[in-house]
């Protein structure tokens, strides 16, 4: 079952990418008692979401903070080693936090798992955009397979 507004974010543990190296962390860390942008891409260094929509995040964290956001996340089934390798290329070290979802289980659990496997490229996750307060969905933009429009940064902010 897809998660929809008003639903609870999973409680479960995830890898973080940080300057110092992995940290394991969880959703409770990342959610509770903050107002969160989560966004979710298919893969790391793929061209949709290395060329535009975390550069638009990265581009407009000010104006996120500047909207109440406390923290910005992106999400992708990659390993942590690659979800920090990406966000360091991406200048996004500082401004957001990348997340791995190494074995998928975190899109599973969010009902947005998306099959690639014909592609060559296993089980990921749907592209998406949310917004939560103290760990509830109250914004959720998902977007068609191979769409990119309502889950980038601009029109996050203009949800905000």
């Amino acid at each position: 079952m897809t998660i929809k507004v008003g639903d609870t974010i999973p409680s479960m543990k995830l890898m973080m990418a940080t300057p110092e190296g992995p940290k394991e962390t969880s959703t409770d860390e990342i959610f509770k008692g903050k107002k969160v942008v989560l966004f979710a891409v298919p893969g790391a260094f793929t061209p949709t979401c290395s060329n535009r929509h975390l550069p638009g995040f990265v581009e407009n964290a000010d104006a996120f903070r500047a909207k109440g956001v406390d923290t910005i996340a992106c999400i992708a089934v990659n390993d942590v080693f690659v979800m920090g390798a990406w966000g360091k290329q991406q200048g996004a070290d500082g401004k957001l936090t990348m997340l791995a979802d190494g074995s998928g289980a975190f899109a599973k659990a969010m009902g947005l798992e998306l099959d690639l496997i014909g592609r060559g490229m296993g089980v990921r996750s749907q592209r998406y955009a949310l917004l939560a307060q103290d760990g509830k969905v109250t914004y959720l933009a998902i977007e068609q397979p191979g769409g990119f429009e309502v889950s980038k940064a601009e029109e996050m902010l203009a949800h905000l």
